[in-house]
């Protein structure tokens, strides 16, 4: 009892709560229009050491609360499947999955410190070291050892994805700063860090100007011939059987209205039809005969026999194409639980709904003279999609399930991230928050 009370301790929940906000306010201040490289590079950076110079008592705290500030709106899809009472369930879930994430992370960097050391040193003080230590007497958090070992952990947290959901990623917080996200940078910012903890020299951390990024100086060319489609369609809504003709015209409408601006490519969000597309020849005929003027990129549902997917549909004069999606939303849309928990899940808290299926090859596709690489909502946000370092991406999302929420600013910040990584242009259509794409380092609205 005495080891779980130490966890407790005001100090440590008021400390893990200020780091979480630290590293989590790039989010908020990009999403109601505050964030700027200065505070963010300064935020970032005074978060990551006052983390790294932490117990671990500090670091649950600051995973749990930073679980909370980064995911806490996937909860509200909870909303549309008429479960309120597991909102609450589901961000305590949330939250220690992700505290425990972080204070495994710092116990086993000072228990495996503490083993190294006395491998190397069997002297006395080290086996006191190691008695207060156990006690929670000693500052063995801050020794070299354990900040290097911190560090590593921290470094790798993007390769860690719980039941293959990864949008944590630390190097995130400088997405929009004046340091970059590449892995060498976020490198340097930790060493630069780990030497003024351990030195006790503050002045250290001005090192982490050898991870400068220069920020993009001229606005990007776009391409005039490509219009990327918002929709305003409620979740709720959509999937009504008496509404879809309304919100089916007025996509066609949509359509029509590119034709007439002489646009060579018009791109509609995922699902934006939500009915086997390809079981519909009604729907089929009217979009064909629209693709005998301009190239038409959509989302839908595909049957492949009794097996659903997610999928987008690329109409263009002579042919039609369908990229099934790749990298499904683990709980939304594939169960990433045994069979026999799966199963029962899917039977209790989704009607019996069975599970989409992926397709197990990326699709990449051509129009006039550009290649562009298939992704739909949140398989644009994993590292598998830009295998190749695809140079252009059509993206297809709907974010009718997390809004009112900051979830669409996160998903631009990662997409945002991965251009910056990859060079990937990226041109994104989305239900229900405005559409955008993403170009050398800038994102630029497209309405």
């Amino acid at each position: 009892m005495n080891k779980i009370g130490q966890y407790f301790n005001t100090f440590d929940i008021t400390r893990g709560f200020f780091i979480a906000f630290l590293l989590s306010a790039f989010i908020y201040l990009h999403h109601f229009g505050f964030s700027t490289p200065a505070i963010n590079t300064l935020l970032g950076v005074l978060g990551l050491y006052l983390l790294l110079g932490s117990a671990r008592q500090s670091w649950f705290w600051s995973g749990l609360f930073i679980g909370v500030f980064w995911f806490w709106w996937i909860i509200l899809s909870f909303k549309h499947y008429q479960m309120p009472w597991a909102i609450p369930i589901g961000l305590l879930v949330i939250a220690y999955i992700y505290g425990l994430l972080f204070w495994i992370i710092a116990y086993v960097s000072e228990k495996l410190s503490l083993l190294l050391t006395a491998r190397c040193n069997k002297k006395a003080f080290h086996r006191k070291a190691y008695q207060h230590a156990s006690s929670g007497q000693s500052d063995l958090h801050s020794s070299l050892p354990v900040l290097i070992l911190k560090g590593l952990g921290l470094f790798s947290m993007s390769y860690i994805h719980p039941f293959g959901f990864d949008w944590l990623k630390p190097e995130l917080v400088f997405v929009e700063s004046y340091l970059g996200i590449e892995k060498w940078q976020f490198a340097l910012i930790l060493s630069a860090i780990i030497l003024a903890l351990w030195k006790s020299r503050p002045y250290y951390l001005f090192l982490v100007i050898l991870a400068y990024q220069p920020l993009p100086k001229t606005v990007p060319a776009v391409d005039t011939t490509l219009q990327i489609i918002s929709t305003a369609i409620p979740v709720d809504e959509k999937w009504i059987d008496s509404r879809q003709p309304q919100h089916f015209q007025s996509f066609f409408e949509q359509i029509d209205k590119a034709i007439a601006a002489n646009k060579k490519l018009v791109v509609l969000p995922e699902s934006v039809f939500p009915v086997f597309i390809n079981r519909s020849q009604e729907l089929i005929d009217k979009l064909e005969a629209r693709a005998q003027k301009i190239t038409i990129v959509t989302g839908g549902l595909f049957a492949d026999g009794t097996v659903p997917h997610n999928s987008a549909y690329i109409f263009t004069k002579d042919r039609i194409l369908v990229a099934n999606k790749v990298v499904l939303v683990p709980f939304g849309e594939s169960n990433p639980l045994p069979d026999f928990l799966s199963n029962w899940v899917n039977e209790v808290f989704y009607d019996g709904a069975v599970d989409y299926i992926a397709s197990a090859e990326i699709t990449d596709y051509t129009i006039g003279e550009k290649v562009y690489r298939n992704a739909i909502c949140f398989e644009a946000t994993s590292e598998k999609l830009y295998q190749g370092h695809p140079k252009e991406m059509i993206v297809l999302s709907n974010n009718g399930w997390f809004v009112p929420s900051t979830e669409p600013s996160l998903q631009k910040l990662l997409l945002l991230y991965y251009n910056k990584k990859y060079g990937t242009t990226i041109y994104h259509s989305i239900n229900m928050s405005p559409s955008y794409l993403i170009r050398d380092g800038m994102v630029m609205e497209t309405e």
